[in-house]
C-alpha cells in the first residue's frame, strides 16, 4: 500500500468538520483538496480558517510562516475530478446513507485504485457505505470529533470488508497527525456514541419520572468530575441533533429498550426548543443552567454514637470524616463490617445507594428512618460538592432534616431527589459501565480502547474501566440488579461480559 506521509488529501464536505480535517491534514504537511458541492462554500471555509490562523498567530501558538504554509497548502476545487492525484479521501457530508453511497461510487471512478477511502461517520455502519463499492476493502472510518483540531481522539473504524493493512494505515496517519487513534468494529454508534447512550438517557428517564430539576441532576454530575451536566451537554449538541444519533442507534439495534430514546426530549424537539442555537433548551441562552442557590443546614446534628458500616474506600472515608469532625462526640466512631455502607446515626441510617430506594431499605430492614446518598466520585469532595441524596416515605420529620445535616457536616451539598432508584450518579455510571462491557464482550473495541475513547472523545474523568477498578464488578452489578428489580424490562440487564467477571 502506499505511504500516506504527506501524501494528497481529498476533503469533502467544507463545514466544521471537514474544514477541521483540511485544517489538521495541512498543518501536517499534506497538499489538501477541498471541495464542497455548494458553490463557493470550499473558498469560504479556506478564508475562514485564514482568520483561525491569524489568531493562532496572535496568541502565540504558532508562527506566521507556519500559518502561511498551512494555508497554502489547502486548494479550493470546483469539482472531484480535480483531486484525482490524492491518495486518502475523507468524506465529511451530510449523514445520510445514500448521500455517502452515492459520493464513495462517485469517487471510485476519480481517485487511483490504491487510495483510501474514508468516512467521517459518527454512526452510520461503515459496512453498510462500502456496499456496492469495487472496492469495499480500501474504504474505513475515520471519526473525527469536534472540534476537529483540539480533540486528540479519532475512531478508526473497520467495515466487514476493510482490509486490516487500510485500518493500520489510518492509524498511522493518525498518529502522524497528533491524534490517538482507536480502533472499533463498525457497529451501531461505534464506541462513544454508543458507550455514552446513558450519561444522557439515564438523566432523561429521571426527568420524564420528575425525580429531580435539570439543575439538580447537572450539579450532581458535575460534582463528579463530568466538565457540563447532561442536560447542559444535549442544550449544546442540539436536542435534535442528539435525539437523530439515539434514535439512529435504537433503530439499528432492533429497538433494544437500552436504546430507547426519550418522550421529554421528543416535545423538546417538536416544540423547537434545541438548546444553545435555538436560544432555549433545557435552559434559555445566552444564561445557561443557573447555579445551585446555597442551602443552610442549621438543624444541630443529632449527636447520638455513630457506627460506620462496611468495607472499602467509601466506607473508610466515612470514618475518617466523622472521626475528624467530631461528628460522634466524645467517643471514636465504631465500625461494623456488614454488606450495605454508610452510618448508622443513634439508629438512623444514611445508605450508600446499591441502586434500592431508601423505602424499599427501610421497609425490608424494619428501619423507617433511612435516607440514600449517591457515590461521591471525587475524593475529598470539592467544597460544596452536589450530592445526590433520597429519603424513605416512612422517615420522620426530624430525620427528614438530619439526613441533609449529616451530608453537610460530610463536607458535601445535599441535593435532595425524589426517592428514584440509584438516584443519579450511581445508576448513570453503572450503565456507562455496562454499556462498556457489553461493547468489549461483541469485539468492538478493548477495555483500553473503551477508556481512552470515553476520555478523549467527550472528556470524561475516567473511563469505564477505570470506574469499573475503583468500584467493583459486585457493586455496579447490585445496583444494576436493583434498577432492574424495580423498573423490569430489558433496559438494566447485566452485560454477559460483567457476569463472567463476578463468576
Amino acid at each position: 500500500m502506499t505511504s500516506l506521509n504527506n501524501a494528497p488529501v481529498l476533503v469533502v464536505g467544507a463545514g466544521i468538520m471537514g474544514a477541521g480535517i483540511a485544517q489538521v491534514a495541512a498543518q501536517a504537511g499534506h497538499p489538501v483538496f477541498l471541495f464542497d458541492m455548494r458553490e463557493g462554500a470550499a473558498a469560504q471555509a479556506k478564508a475562514k480558517l485564514a482568520a483561525t490562523l491569524d489568531g493562532l498567530v496572535a496568541k502565540g501558538k504558532i508562527t506566521a510562516e507556519a500559518a502561511a504554509a498551512t494555508l497554502a497548502r489547502i486548494e479550493p476545487i470546483p469539482s472531484l475530478d480535480a483531486a484525482a492525484g490524492a491518495a486518502l479521501v475523507v468524506e465529511a457530508i451530510v449523514e445520510n446513507l445514500d448521500a455517502k453511497r452515492s459520493l464513495f461510487r462517485q469517487l471510485e471512478s476519480v481517485v487511483g485504485e490504491a487510495a483510501i477511502l474514508a468516512s467521517n461517520t459518527s454512526s452510520i455502519s461503515v459496512t453498510a457505505i462500502a456496499n456496492g463499492l469495487l472496492h469495499p476493502e480500501r474504504f474505513v472510518g475515520m471519526h473525527f470529533f469536534n472540534p476537529v483540531p483540539q480533540m486528540k481522539l479519532v475512531e478508526v473504524v473497520s467495515g466487514l470488508q476493510t482490509d486490516a493493512a487500510v485500518a493500520q494505515a489510518i492509524e498511522a496517519l493518525s498518529v502522524a497527525w497528533g491524534k490517538v487513534p482507536v480502533h472499533a468494529r463498525s457497529t451501531p454508534g461505534f464506541i462513544v456514541n454508543r458507550i455514552a447512550r446513558p450519561y444522557y438517557a439515564e438523566t432523561l428517564a429521571l426527568l420524564q419520572e420528575q425525580a429531580a430539576t435539570p439543575q439538580r441532576l447537572d450539579a450532581c454530575l458535575k460534582a463528579a468530575g463530568f466538565r457540563m451536566g447532561p442536560c447542559e451537554l444535549m442544550d449544546l449538541i442540539g436536542h435534535d441533533t442528539n435525539f437523530a444519533v439515539t434514535n439512529s442507534v435504537f433503530e439499528a439495534n432492533f429497538g433494544d429498550k437500552r436504546y430507547v430514546p426519550s418522550l421529554v426530549q421528543r416535545e423538546l424537539v417538536d416544540g423547537g426548543l434545541l438548546g444553545r442555537k435555538s436560544g432555549r433548551g433545557f435552559y434559555t441562552y445566552p444564561e445557561g443552567a443557573p447555579a445551585l442557590p446555597a442551602t443552610a443546614h442549621e438543624v444541630p446534628l443529632a449527636m447520638g454514637p455513630v457506627t460506620v458500616h462496611g468495607d472499602g474506600e467509601i466506607a473508610d472515608r466515612l470514618e475518617q470524616l466523622v472521626a475528624q469532625g467530631g461528628l460522634s462526640g466524645d467517643a471514636a466512631p465504631s465500625r461494623q463490617r456488614q454488606t450495605w455502607v454508610g452510618l448508622d446515626i443513634g439508629g438512623a441510617r444514611l445508605v450508600l445507594t446499591d441502586g434500592r430506594t431508601a423505602g424499599d431499605i427501610a421497609a425490608r430492614e424494619g428501619v423507617a428512618d433511612v435516607a440514600v446518598f449517591d457515590r461521591p466520585l471525587l475524593w475529598p469532595a470539592a467544597p460544596g460538592g452536589a450530592l445526590a441524596y433520597a429519603v424513605a416515605p416512612q422517615a420522620s420529620a426530624g430525620w427528614r432534616q438530619q439526613a441533609p445535616a449529616w451530608l453537610a457536616a460530610l463536607g458535601f451539598a445535599p441535593v435532595p431527589l425524589a426517592d428514584a432508584p440509584g438516584l443519579v450518579v450511581a445508576r448513570t455510571i453503572a450503565m456507562l459501565i455496562n454499556e462498556a462491557a457489553d461493547a468489549v464482550q461483541q469485539g468492538v473495541c478493548t477495555p483500553e480502547g473503551a477508556d481512552a475513547a470515553m476520555k478523549l472523545g467527550v472528556n470524561y474523568p475516567a473511563g469505564p474501566f477505570e470506574w469499573l477498578a475503583r468500584w467493583s464488578v459486585a457493586g455496579v452489578t447490585q445496583v444494576m440488579e436493583s434498577l432492574d428489580a424495580y423498573y423490569r424490562g430489558e433496559r438494566y440487564r447485566i452485560s454477559p461480559w460483567l457476569r463472567r467477571q463476578r463468576a
